[in-house]
């Protein structure tokens, strides 16, 4: 759990505006430094099962706000990604081609049942 001091420094540092608590840049950072305290607990306590429940819950949440951050503004993103060192996943490149143009009828291949007669 972070201490209020911590949590303050965060907000000054990722807020968007000047009232800004809750953006998803803030939500990011602060998910970010629980996810590397609850790492470090972990290295020490292996066997504390609901401590580690509690970390791939929030770095699933951290997940999905920088998947929404990405879609909605990407520069804010790399950003934020760059100044956290967080990893990302990298897409393979044939997936991103299947993501950007969808097959097209002519390239799809479907196999047409043969009306040859199975031999006995």
């Amino acid at each position: 759990m972070l201490d209020k001091k911590k949590k303050e420094r965060l907000i000054a540092k990722y807020k968007t505006h000047t009232s800004d608590t809750g953006s998803s840049q803030v939500q990011i950072a602060i998910l970010t430094e629980e996810i590397k305290e609850l790492t470090s607990h972990l290295k020490s306590h292996k066997k504390d099962f609901s401590s580690r429940r509690g970390l791939l819950k929030k770095v699933a949440e951290r997940r999905r706000l920088l998947n929404y951050l990405k879609r909605e503004d990407e520069k804010a993103y790399t950003k934020l990604v760059k100044d956290l060192k967080i990893k990302v996943a990298a897409i393979p490149s044939q997936e991103v081609a299947a993501l950007v143009e969808p097959a097209s009828d002519e390239e799809v291949e479907t196999e047409e049942p043969s009306e040859e007669s199975p031999e006995e």
